[in-house]
């Protein structure tokens, strides 16, 4: 009942269109399936650190209220970064798009596995999250080895997520339905990481 519990929080959590999405998005359409596959697990070994941190028990991590506050203000800055270079980049073709904007859409797993991590490790509420969702829904009587299994299984269905969703929006026939609007697509997504960006300070 325990593992039901958390598996149904995290997942409605990751329902929940957040930074990572937009990020997973705007690679998926302007990029080979394989580069939004690294980009999927570099969030997904992000996550995984979190959970490593949870499981171990570390919520004395929540009493280092600068380290909490370096987290958030490097990933707002990282986030406004992503959303500003998004809303510069000019419209172009799919297969030329690689020659703009070339940090985020740089055809290198490392560097998009990069982006993805970053992205997941640079988000505090990521930490917040499974620190509470640790320290609220899991006993202490639960043993180390059944939190590993839990922490491998949400490990594993972040990732998964993010890949399904690669494989949907990477997809030709879903470019093609998208047409000229993967642009406003684009813009949307920078947009919506700019206000993550600026929200997370505040929260």
């Amino acid at each position: 009942m325990e593992f039901l519990i958390i598996a149904t929080a995290h997942f409605l959590a990751l329902l929940s269109p957040g930074p990572d999405f937009f990020l997973v998005m705007q690679v998926s359409i302007r990029m080979p399936i394989r580069y939004g596959f690294a980009l999927s697990f570099g969030i997904g070994a992000a996550n995984g650190v979190y959970l490593i941190v949870a499981i171990l028990g570390l919520q004395i991590i929540r009493d280092f209220s600068w380290l909490m506050t370096v987290l958030q203000y490097l990933g707002a800055a990282y986030l406004i970064f992503i959303g500003v270079m998004l809303l510069k980049s000019p419209g172009t073709d799919l297969d030329t798009s690689e020659k703009n904007n070339s940090f985020l859409l740089e055809q290198h797993l490392g560097r998009q596995f990069l982006v993805g991590f970053m992205s997941g490790i640079l988000n505090p509420k990521n930490c917040i999250f499974y620190l509470s969702l640790f320290t609220v829904m899991v006993s202490e009587s639960t043993g180390f080895s059944t939190r590993l299994l839990y922490g491998l299984w949400m490990t594993t269905v972040v990732t998964i997520w993010d890949c399904a969703l690669v494989s949907v929006l990477g997809k030709n026939s879903t470019k093609e339905r998208l047409g000229r609007g993967i642009f406003y697509l684009e813009k949307v997504s920078g947009i919506m990481l700019l206000f993550f960006g600026l929200l997370l300070p505040l929260t």
